[in-house]
C-alpha cells in the first residue's frame, strides 16, 4: 500500500517537473522537490524499492533542472 502512494506522489511530482523542463517555467521545480522527497520517504517505509527509485530520479531531474536555470529559469 505504501508503495502504491509512493509512485502516486512520483508520478505528481514528475508530471510538474516535465512541466518546468519547459524555458521560463523551472521555477515550478521548486514544486515538485518536496512532493518528490515526500514521495521517497514513503517509499523509503515500503517493502518493494519501485516508489522510492521513481521519486529518487524525479528528485535528480528537478534538482539538476534548477541548477542549471539558476534556481529560478
Amino acid at each position: 500500500m505504501l508503495n502504491m502512494v509512493s509512485i502516486l506522489l512520483g508520478l505528481v511530482a514528475l508530471s510538474v517537473a516535465i512541466l518546468g523542463l519547459f524555458p521560463f517555467i523551472g521555477i515550478v521545480n521548486w514544486l515538485a522537490l518536496p512532493i518528490a522527497a515526500l514521495g521517497g520517504a514513503i517509499g523509503a517505509m515500503s517493502s518493494s524499492n519501485a516508489g522510492r527509485n521513481l521519486n529518487i530520479f524525479v528528485l535528480i531531474l528537478a534538482a539538476l533542472r534548477l541548477s542549471l536555470g539558476g534556481g529560478i529559469l
